[in-house]
């Protein structure tokens, strides 16, 4: 977790969160509403993608732009399981790897914070509020041509970039997909971000060879998978092509393992 958070106790809620931040969250639980309900009902929230909306708010103190995301189950059990999470759930091991990942150059989302709610049966609820990302777009809708700041060209390259990153430090995102990518504009140009973070890997030991093949394979099938689904212009000879230019560069970048965190 971040070395800077601190951790209050409000009601039935128990929350953490960087100190930029802390004061603004604790006064919304304490208003009563829990932070994903009070981003929902911010003037003109803006619903961003996830298993369920995801509401982009301003702090009212601070005046932070941040996303408000509430934690749900996927997979067979989810009707059974929905939003409710044995303690501590997966909320403290995001923040930590996103704190690990930018601390080692890795471009991702920062998580400033997480309240959990005490549900039946000694599980719990949970809200992430992560900083708002500006002007960015998922590598999904990039393919589908509906980002006018970048084209599916310049965001590959930029994926590239991140995928040789990722597997000079010794990281493996096992769910790595299009809707796992961020694109934004940067000063040096378009920049790709990771996200959802709270699964990835660091496996430093690993040749890194074998780090690159597993992240791009995984977003290579989901490459195909949303083309499927929703169109595209990006033929198999490009999807392979994009392969073999992210294997060859990574041979030529310096090897820096991230510590395990």
């Amino acid at each position: 977790m971040n070395a800077l958070a601190s951790s209050r106790r409000i009601g039935r809620a128990d929350l953490t969160a960087v100190p930029s931040v802390l004061d603004d969250l604790e006064a919304i639980l304490r208003h009563g509403d829990t932070l994903y309900d009070w981003a929902a009902g911010q003037p003109q929230p803006r619903a961003m993608r996830g298993r369920a909306p995801v509401y982009v708010a301003t702090l009212p103190a601070s005046a932070i732009a941040v996303v408000v995301r509430h934690a749900w189950h996927g997979g067979l059990l989810a009707p059974l399981t929905a939003d409710r999470f044995r303690r501590p759930t997966r909320a403290p091991v995001e923040m930590a790897h996103s704190a690990a990942l930018r601390a080692a150059g890795i471009p991702t989302t920062e998580v400033l914070g997480f309240a959990r709610y005490a549900a039946a049966l000694g599980l719990c609820r949970v809200d992430v509020v992560s900083r708002y990302v500006d002007d960015a777009a998922d590598l999904g809708m990039v393919m589908a041509g509906l980002t006018p700041f970048v084209d599916a060209e310049t965001a590959l390259t930029a994926t590239q970039r991140l995928l040789v990153q990722l597997a000079t430090q010794g990281v493996v995102h096992p769910d790595l997909n299009v809707k796992n990518i961020l694109l934004r504009p940067a000063p040096h140009g378009i920049e790709a971000l990771i996200i959802d973070v709270d699964v990835v890997q660091w496996q430093p030991t690993h040749a890194r060879a074998d780090t690159m093949r597993r992240n791009v394979d995984r977003l290579t099938r989901s490459v195909r998978k949303w083309r499927r689904h929703f169109g595209g212009d990006i033929t198999d000879a490009r999807i392979d092509a994009f392969a073999a230019q992210a294997t060859a560069a990574l041979r030529d970048a310096p090897s820096a393992p991230l510590p395990n965190s």
